[in-house]
């Protein structure tokens, strides 16, 4: 792997545990949100956390191609 894909790779899995650490804040914020009767606004973070989960699948496979 040439030194450029290294860089970017490993600035991508910095990101990707950013988001990582963010996604688990939102859910626990949003259970909280929730416990307290605002369940749409639960519903309505969950699906937003539903897309951070396909966009870090796909980020991870990007990775994975970048060190091979």
């Amino acid at each position: 792997m040439d030194e450029n894909a290294t860089i970017t790779a490993d600035t991508l899995e910095l990101l990707m545990m950013n988001q990582t650490a963010i996604r688990a804040a939102m859910e626990e914020v949003s259970l909280w949100v929730s416990q307290r009767g605002s369940t749409q606004i639960h519903d309505n973070v969950m699906v937003a956390l539903t897309t951070l989960d396909t966009h870090s699948e796909a980020i991870c496979r990007g990775i994975e191609r970048l060190r091979s």
